[in-house]
């Protein structure tokens, strides 16, 4: 079968290599749809994720398919049931995993990141981590269940309240759907701060009151001449020093600043820890996805949020090393590979 495998920095090879058979316990997917992620951007610009990539992993942990064969013991899906993947194996014996908060978990498989993912024609994954989709929920649709359970994670932890004024810095895809969920928490006014101008109207269409361009405006001016006084919660979404640090400087008093973009491991931010003091600053951060996929998969198939107006194209495995490469190519929008 053909598959996308890392082997070191910028070092992505399209390569046949032997389908998996299910192990007792799980799951051989035909996948339909692999998403690509920031993360899959910083492994092959040689950074770590949320954990090492060892050399000669396929990449791809965003992803949907068709239940090809079963293993031993699987009771829960069979073979023609349409599923996307969770792709974090929790080992639920280490502590963390015993205290409530397992994405912490010592022992932790990363589909798609530690082990086989998702950029190959199949993939084998234990039972645990498949969840049916609906008939109207597409592949391209599902593969988009794992960053929106991420999302989900970090909305959580803003405790957002009805009404309050949320702010969104970036409009990719990660700040689109953070926008959606701002609103489905009760956000009474949102805010988009964003360069381009497509993102920024697609932004308004999905429910953005306020849209500002930090290149041609000043944001401290828009956001005064808009009537904003407080902004309660400030949502990071790029994943830059700059932009981080933007956040807080127009957080409001007594808010939140949720840093869920992901930098590079060696970056810096500087924090000036009286205007923390002087605002009452909460900073926050959020590490992927715990408990959480049910809850995203429920809002995709239940059609309470948008995942697909975000996805610029769908390319086959032949185009992934391109992407991966170029940024510019990847500010269009999500591509989804369809191997």
């Amino acid at each position: 079968m053909k598959a996308a495998v890392f082997y070191s920095k910028t070092d992505l090879r399209i390569e046949d290599i032997q389908k998996p058979t299910p192990k007792a316990g799980e799951v051989l997917l035909r996948v339909k749809a692999c998403g690509i992620c920031g993360t899959d951007v910083h492994i092959y610009h040689g950074d770590e994720g949320a954990a090492a990539t060892p050399a000669g992993t396929v990449l791809g942990h965003e992803f949907a398919g068709i239940v090809e064969a079963v293993g031993e013991g699987v009771i829960s899906v069979k073979v023609g049931d349409r599923v996307c993947v969770d792709p974090n194996k929790l080992c639920n014996e280490c502590a963390y995993c015993k205290s409530g908060i397992g994405h912490f978990c010592e022992h932790m498989i990363g589909i798609g990141t530690t082990v086989h993912g998702g950029f190959a024609e199949y993939c084998a994954v234990p039972e645990s981590q498949v969840y049916k989709i609906a008939d109207t929920t597409t592949f391209e649709m599902a593969a988009m269940t794992e960053p929106v359970a991420c999302c989900l994670h970090g909305i959580d932890l803003c405790e957002i309240q009805a009404g309050d004024t949320v702010a969104v810095i970036g409009g990719g895809m990660i700040g689109l759907l953070m926008l959606q969920l701002a609103g489905i928490s009760g956000a009474g006014k949102l805010i988009l701060i964003e360069p381009v101008a497509e993102k920024r109207a697609l932004g308004e269409k999905l429910g953005a009151d306020i849209t500002i361009d930090p290149l041609t405006e000043d944001v401290h001016a828009a956001l005064a001449a808009n009537g904003i006084d407080r902004i309660a919660c400030v949502i990071e979404c790029v994943g830059k020093v700059a932009t981080m640090e933007q956040a807080i400087a127009i957080a409001g008093k007594k808010s939140t600043v949720m840093l869920f973009g992901l930098t590079a491991p060696a970056d810096q931010m500087t924090v000036k820890p009286f205007e923390i003091f002087k605002k009452e600053i909460t900073l926050k951060a959020s590490f992927i996805n715990p408990y959480t996929q049910k809850r995203a998969l429920n809002l995709i198939d239940g059609g309470k949020i948008d995942v697909s107006s975000m996805v610029y194209a769908c390319e086959p495995l032949e185009k992934l090393s391109e992407i991966l490469e170029d940024g510019r190519l990847r500010a269009k929008g999500k591509f989804i590979i369809t191997p």
